[in-house]
């Protein structure tokens, strides 16, 4: 769970959750800093290439893995250790071209930098499915993903030494994790998220997202110091877990923009259901200023789906919720004297 520690983060700045249309790495970066510039976002293209997706990128490197050019998965069950699963880390690969372009575009920056990587919970379902007995597909993923949680933080450290990292660990799939037939228990689930929030943090902000609805309150058990979560996800539910987690210095990103559906051209529907959705919290005991203080907007899943177009119009819309919330959240503090 969140503890004291405070995240060094003004209110009210819109980012990103990491996936772009693009498929030229520049503009992938350009339009990060035009849309997020406060806290802007690695970005990866699986429109450019099926192994920059969620799953290409977390199996890239892993041995016994060969990630094809369609992002599915095949394995050489002689070559599986998961012991020590991952024989590349030097993110020199097709996998991270957006990646090691946000690093250039970066490397002078001293502000807040987000970075994600893909859980293991996510890249374990995604090993067993693709042939890997549950045990061996969990093993290979968890100890996958921490190697690569520590080469990434070495690599950022080199690239951006100046920058605060906040780094995010991406599980849709415990959205599913207490559902009847999930290959490994809701426990063990937390338990690997957290091993791999461990290791960011001892270098980084750390942050969970999930863009399904969760069992929020399990989730929380796995300790990120930011919970990314789409605004219509049943977090009402889990109101005094989620008040708990705001007083002990946890935030909230909202994924308040849909991208499973049109925007419309305003804010205003948006922010109603947003502040819909806060008095309920209220109602379940959160603090309503920590629940504006120590917040993010973003849309609520990644932008890959999208045309460019349509990629633009759901940030411009983040940007100016974020707005509202900066502006709401000043208030609140003058209104305490603070």
């Amino acid at each position: 769970m969140a503890d004291d520690r405070r995240v060094a983060l003004p209110v009210g700045i819109a980012t990103g959750i990491g996936s772009l249309p693009h498929v030229d790495p520049g503009e992938a970066v350009e339009f990060v800093l035009r849309h997020a510039p406060r806290l802007p976002f690695a970005p990866s293209l699986p429109a450019r290439s099926k192994r920059e997706g969620m799953v290409g990128q977390a199996a890239s490197g892993i041995s016994g893995i060969s990630v094809e050019a369609d992002g599915s998965l095949s394995i050489d069950h002689r070559a599986i250790d998961p012991a020590a699963p991952l024989d590349e880390r030097s993110f020199a690969g097709d996998a991270f071209v957006g990646f090691r372009a946000f690093l250039t575009a970066m490397a002078e920056r001293s502000g807040p930098i987000k970075i994600s990587l893909t859980g293991p919970v996510t890249l374990g379902v995604a090993l067993h499915a693709a042939g890997l007995r549950a045990s061996s597909a969990f093993a290979v993923a968890g100890e996958a993903v921490r190697q690569r949680a520590r080469a990434m933080l070495r690599l950022v450290g080199e690239r951006v030494p100046q920058a605060e990292v906040i780094a995010f660990v991406d599980e849709p799939s415990l959205a599913s994790c207490t559902a009847p037939g999930f290959p490994i228990g809701p426990v063990d689930a937390v338990d690997l998220v957290s091993s791999a929030l461990a290791v960011l943090e001892t270098g980084a902000t750390t942050g969970l997202h999930c863009c399904g609805e969760a069992d929020w309150r399990l989730l929380l058990q796995s300790g990120p110091q930011i919970l990314s979560v789409p605004a219509g996800a049943g977090l009402e539910r889990a109101a005094g877990t989620l008040a708990d987690f705001l007083e002990r210095g946890g935030w909230v990103a909202w994924g308040a923009v849909p991208t499973d559906r049109p925007v419309g051209q305003t804010v205003e529907r948006l922010w109603r259901q947003l502040s819909v959705l806060w008095c309920d919290l209220v109602a379940g005991g959160c603090d309503p200023g920590l629940l504006r203080t120590r917040a993010l907007i973003t849309p609520a899943c990644g932008l890959a789906r999208h045309g460019i177009t349509q990629a633009e119009q759901v940030m411009v819309l983040a940007t100016r919720l974020a707005q509202r919330l900066h502006d709401q959240a000043i208030g609140v503090r003058l209104s305490v004297g603070a």
